[in-house]
């Protein structure tokens, strides 16, 4: 297939891009570099540059393209500054993603993966999180990407743009090509990993007194590679039309034609739960650095745990996780990040 990648030169995006060409895909990466790097791009992709806030470029992008599907990383994705810069978050996550979608319409592209996030649930009453759990976002971030999902059932109804929601927990690792290069660094591991490489003098623990077994929040780490594998069955199910089918769309009647693609909505996470303490042990074990920690209060709003519950994707797609072991996760970022000190050097 032709797969066209919006926010194909971050970190989530690129080795997707990366594993989809492994798999023989033809990929446009569509990015504007504010949060990217043109070097994270596999140079077997065609890059174009340009902003979904735009609608020229992304209609004449698409236009040019013609692709069989879309993926769609481009966001931003800071829940801090959500909370005091509201407007970017729905200009960027919520209108920049009706404009893709409204490109898509004009080329006839009907499918689409979606990168969507845990935080549509906000904190859940129970875990793991599974897909029954109400969406209840707490912040600008984790509302605008619920919209958008909310945009994509209106898409499918109305236009027949089929779609698979992929809502992350903490995506971590690398390939062995390209790893996590943030401008604004905030995922726990690349900063623990950064003291190991002497770039930082400590890593920071908010909170230490939770109702967990060493009173540090509990995550559910994802390896890169096992979150772009469940991309790739997505975008198969899309093209085989598998999966179940969303409230909302009509079944087929009795002698009619079978139903088209459905769409699907997946929580995507190994399961398991590491903390905070448990990932800075892993990454001192892997580096063979001493880790300096300056504990913090609790931020506001941070749950004790945070687990998916992901049989449904399992179950419907047959997405196996081959990385359970939080220290295989760093492992292969502490790699990365040993080869490529500076990140990308832009």
């Amino acid at each position: 297939m032709h797969v066209f990648v919006t926010g194909g030169a971050g970190y989530i995006g690129s080795i997707n891009v990366e594993q989809l060409l492994n798999a023989g895909h033809t990929v446009t990466v569509f990015d504007n570099l504010t949060e990217g790097h043109r070097l994270a791009v596999d140079p077997r992709a065609t890059l174009i540059v340009g902003d979904l806030q735009n609608r020229c470029d992304i209609e004449d992008a698409l236009e040019k393209a013609r692709p069989d599907a879309v993926m769609h990383f481009a966001a931003s994705a800071l829940v801090g500054e959500s909370m005091t810069n509201p407007s970017k978050y729905f200009r960027n996550n919520t209108l920049a993603g009706v404009n893709l979608l409204d490109a898509m319409v004009a080329v006839g592209c009907k499918k689409i993966v979606f990168s969507s996030t845990c935080a549509t649930f906000g904190i859940p009453d129970r875990v793991p999180i599974d897909e029954t759990l109400p969406q209840n976002p707490i912040n600008p971030y984790g509302e605008s990407k619920l919209m958008f999902e909310k945009v994509l059932r209106w898409f499918d109804e109305i236009h027949g743009i089929k779609h698979v929601a992929l809502r992350y927990f903490n995506a971590a690792g690398a390939s062995g090509r390209y790893g996590e290069d943030h401008r604004i660094e905030t995922h726990l591991i690349p900063n623990i990993l950064r003291v190991a490489l002497g770039q930082k003098s400590h890593v920071e623990i908010y909170g230490t007194d939770y109702p967990t077994p060493d009173g540090t929040c509990i995550r559910d780490y994802i390896h890169i590679i096992d979150l772009a594998a469940a991309h790739m069955l997505a975008l198969d199910a899309l093209a085989q039309g598998a999966g179940s089918r969303e409230q909302g769309s009509s079944g087929a009647g009795s002698g009619s034609m079978p139903p088209a693609p459905c769409s699907m909505r997946f929580n995507l996470g190994t399961g398991g739960g590491t903390s905070v303490r448990e990932v800075i042990a892993a990454c001192e074990a892997v580096s063979g650095k001493e880790i300096a920690v300056v504990e913090k209060p609790r931020r506001p709003g941070d749950p004790p745990r945070l687990i998916a519950g992901s049989d449904k994707i399992k179950t419907e797609l047959g997405w196996t996780p081959q990385f359970q072991d939080i220290r295989a996760i760093v492992d292969s970022a502490w790699k990365w990040h040993v080869a490529h000190p500076g990140g990308y050097g832009d």
